[in-house]
């Protein structure tokens, strides 16, 4: 019997209407002749009402117990998604991360996936019944709840389909799959019916918020084929790895863009008068990872002759920016750089297209359609596939439909549909 992993989205269980919804749709999928294992975000925006409340009691809550509290957004949806599933007539089961086997290492906030022992899943789909788990959350080798991040319960399904050996994980959201852009910005964005692993991975690590990078990743390494659909209706989707090889020839003989990705969630460190000495950039990257934070793109102006100086600059995570711009002035006696400058007013927009290796005028492109639409350049990034540019936050929407229209991505069909979701 084949098997079946359903991850749910906030936006898709975000009230009692919308869980009864999905709560028949998991019990056609299993009245089809699939087993069925279900991963649930919590409802609506919920975890920012946690967050919210924390941030009323503490400027900095203690990790572990931020852990423990933002948990509590999906043991609340999925014990409701099981009654409403049992109240269908088909038995279900609800799980936390630590009961569905799921481990982690002890990362507060950011834990990472070390192994998935799912017997009592097994267990239960073995029993005739659905499986829920609650996703984003895990259990540390000392016994301490874990979360794995803002969109971790994507990669909780994705591990879980790894660990069971499921024949497709279903990654239900608010839109009909994966579109050529943002629809929220760009309403005549495509949707994309496949697309290869490694043009999702560039787009979820540069912006693409419907997957998050983490389990596109686990997807890829452990061959876990991606089917993005809407949880609002019944239409195709979006495949992702499903047959990369004739995904990559279809995007590099038809369009050669594969979309357009944008972060307005990163900001910018300059540091101003480093040493141009061999090993400078090493040292002063150390810090930086020492700091925890995941650098991006780095650009380093050449250096002045007359004073052997030069600036090097890089941007990361907007969250990573004040623990990173601490550690770099406790370390300034030993980086001996003259200024530091911090911008979070900044946004990346990113092209990305498995067929632009073979098609060159890309980045010219690029750029004019950005010189024309009046949005300045401020670094450049490049990939085999990828392009990336860091504009100003106040012109970023913009910055995407100019690229979007000039690479022909916009659909003369109508407007794609968000069905649910804040955004926020």
């Amino acid at each position: 019997m084949p098997l079946v992993v359903q991850k749910f989205g906030g936006s898709s269980v975000a009230d009692a209407t919308s869980i009864k919804r999905v709560a028949k749709r998991i019990v056609e999928t299993k009245e089809a002749g699939n087993d069925v294992v279900v991963v649930v975000s919590a409802m609506g925006d919920t975890t920012d009402e946690l967050l919210d409340l924390a941030a009323s009691v503490t400027a900095k809550p203690a990790e572990r117990e931020l852990d423990i509290l933002l948990t509590a957004g999906e043991r609340i949806s999925m014990a409701i998604l099981a009654m409403a599933i049992s109240e269908l007539g088909v038995p279900a089961r609800s799980y936390t991360g630590q009961q569905a086997g799921v481990l982690t290492d002890a990362a507060h906030g950011k834990a990472s996936i070390v192994g998935v022992v799912p017997e009592r899943i097994a267990r239960t789909i073995q029993d005739g019944g659905v499986a829920i788990v609650a996703g984003f959350q895990g259990v540390s080798e000392t016994q301490d709840v874990t979360t794995l991040g803002r969109g971790g319960s994507d990669t909780t399904a994705v591990a879980l389909a790894a660990a069971l050996n499921a024949d497709v994980c279903e990654i239900y959201t608010d839109v009909d799959g994966l579109f050529t852009a943002d629809p929220r910005i760009v309403p005549s964005a495509r949707q994309i019916t496949s697309i290869t692993s490694e043009e999702t991975l560039e787009m979820a690590a540069h912006g693409a918020k419907i997957l998050h990078l983490r389990a596109v990743e686990y997807a890829r390494r452990y061959g876990v084929p991606i089917h993005v659909r809407s949880s609002f209706s019944s239409k195709r989707g979006t495949w992702i790895g499903h047959d990369d090889s004739q995904s990559e020839e279809s995007s590099m003989e038809d369009p050669i863009i594969a979309g357009v990705a944008h972060d307005r969630s990163q900001g910018k460190i300059t540091v101003i008068g480093v040493p141009d000495v061999p090993g400078a950039a090493a040292r002063l990257f150390a810090v930086v990872a020492g700091a925890g934070a995941n650098v991006d793109m780095i650009v380093q102006n050449v250096s002045s002759a007359a004073t052997g100086l030069t600036d090097i600059s890089f941007t990361l995570p907007e969250a990573d920016g004040e623990a990173t711009i601490a550690a770099l002035r406790a370390a300034a006696g030993d980086l001996g750089y003259a200024d530091l400058r911090y911008d979070d007013q900044i946004g990346k927009v990113s092209l990305v297209g498995a067929g632009m290796r073979s098609h060159p005028g890309v980045s010219a492109k690029l750029f004019n359609a950005l010189f024309d639409a009046g949005i300045n350049i401020e670094m450049i990034s490049t990939s085999e596939i990828r392009i990336s540019v860091v504009t100003r936050a106040d012109v970023l929407d913009d910055a995407v439909r100019a690229v979007h229209t000039a690479f022909d991505l916009d659909s003369s069909e109508s407007e794609a549909v968000v069905y649910g979701g804040t955004g926020r």
